[in-house]
């Protein structure tokens, strides 16, 4: 066998391999919270995504981006208070006060490239997250999609 015929064979093999959680993972949303608070960070938002949220607080789209929204280069992320907590994580109950029209960022998680990238990444995810791990199952396909998903 020539090396180029072994190259594309061993190309194609690693293709063919899926990713460590192929036989999904199992996550139902707690609303606890956590993963809105902690180290700072950007929650990545788009024109839509303001809206629905503005519309849910019943409030003008002009009122709620002056008061939630923070231009970062050319995109718009929330604002978070000082501990780095999302301005719209009620300190109190520790809900979210858009919860039903949070943007795309926040309606993937745990999805996200970063949490999947090896089975302690996950592990890591499961430990900080009390919905992680548990609950619903969501097969490989279900969770590639809501890691190709993007807000912006």
């Amino acid at each position: 066998m020539t090396k180029n015929k072994k190259s594309k064979r061993h190309a194609k093999s690693k293709q063919n391999q899926l990713p460590w959680y192929s036989d999904g993972l199992q996550f139902e949303c707690t609303q606890c919270g956590a993963c809105c608070s902690g180290e700072p960070g950007y929650v990545w938002v788009n024109d839509d995504e303001i809206q629905a949220m503005a519309d849910e607080m019943e409030l003008d789209i002009d009122t709620f981006s002056h008061r939630f929204v923070r231009q970062v280069g050319n995109q718009q992320s929330l604002v978070e208070y000082p501990d780095g907590d999302c301005i719209l994580l009620d300190p109190d109950t520790r809900k979210c006060s858009v919860y039903a029209s949070r943007p795309i960022q926040c309606r993937t998680w745990p999805f996200w490239d970063s949490t999947l990238e090896k089975p302690r990444d996950w592990e890591e995810t499961c430990a900080v997250c009390p919905g992680a791990g548990t609950g619903k199952l969501y097969s490989f396909d279900q969770i590639e999609i809501q890691r190709k998903k993007k807000s912006v």
